[in-house]
């Protein structure tokens, strides 16, 4: 992901955000960012269960129809 940009780039772009969002405003900015990591993440497994749940709701039905 981050091939292309060197040491001192990495290092520009903290500095930057550091400035901009100050000492106190990081570790918050931290947690929310991870927060919706973790909402995304759970919404994307949550998806995925529920489509597992309906093939095997579908294919039950299949069977008692036989």
């Amino acid at each position: 992901m981050f091939g292309s940009l060197g040491l001192w780039e990495i290092l520009l772009i903290v500095a930057v955000i550091a400035l901009l969002f100050g000492g106190k405003k990081l570790p918050q900015l931290g947690k929310g960012l991870g927060e919706g990591i973790t909402n995304f993440k759970n919404a994307l497994l949550g998806d995925k269960k529920n489509k597992k749940d309906e093939q095997e709701k579908t294919d039950s039905d299949n069977e008692k129809g036989n």
